[in-house]
């Protein structure tokens, strides 16, 4: 087991691995292929939805409640390690798991038929409208506006000392916005479900 668990790589392919056996094993237990349903594929693309929103909003909130509060706390010296090489290793997974979860939100609500309505507030799937409206919000903010301004303040691209400073705070604060915009996000989702809002 343990060289499964040594390798990241492994050890999401092993996840995988027994994600499907789990499936194989309940569909011959029960007699029925969930998979040859429509039924089950809407459900396989809100696991994924739900895996992405984990990964996006996990690394939002390792941001803004470990790393920037850490960051004063760090000596000067060790900076370097994290504006080189954890800081740009969490905004890759950050950003794409941004779009994922957009992704398969939008491809869900399309595969359910309700994405029309949903973007215009309609009765009966404005909670799930709301949240979709928030994550497209803060999709955008990761894409066009934190990514950009991350990579001056990490000093991926060329920008002058006095822009890095001004970068890093423009993004923390579109970053806080963000986390500030999970919260009713992921309360709305929640709700169209289970009657809330």
């Amino acid at each position: 087991m343990a060289p499964i668990l040594q390798s990241l790589g492994r050890t999401v392919g092993a996840g995988v691995v027994l994600l499907v056996v789990l499936i194989l094993i309940v569909g011959a237990a029960t007699g029925s292929w969930p998979a040859a349903t429509h039924g089950w594929w809407a459900f396989f693309m809100r696991w994924l939805h739900v895996l992405s929103g984990v990964m996006w909003i996990g690394l939002l909130w390792y941001f803004n409640f470990v790393q920037i509060p850490s960051m004063p706390k760090i000596p000067d010296e060790h900076k370097p390690a994290i504006g080189k090489v954890i800081a740009p290793a969490a905004l890759f997974w950050f950003r794409w798991a941004a779009l994922a979860t957009l992704v398969t939100g939008l491809t869900l609500a399309t595969m359910n038929g309700y994405l029309g309505a949903a973007l215009s507030l309609q009765k009966g799937v404005h909670a799930v409208g709301i949240g979709m409206w928030l994550g497209i919000i803060m999709a955008f903010n990761v894409w066009f506006v934190i990514w950009p301004k991350q990579k001056i303040a990490l000093g991926m691209v060329e920008a002058s000392a006095e822009d890095k400073p001004k970068a890093a705070r423009i993004a923390m604060l579109f970053s806080r916005t963000n986390t500030l915009l999970s919260i009713p996000m992921l309360y709305a989702m929640v709700a169209q479900q289970n009657g809330g809002l």
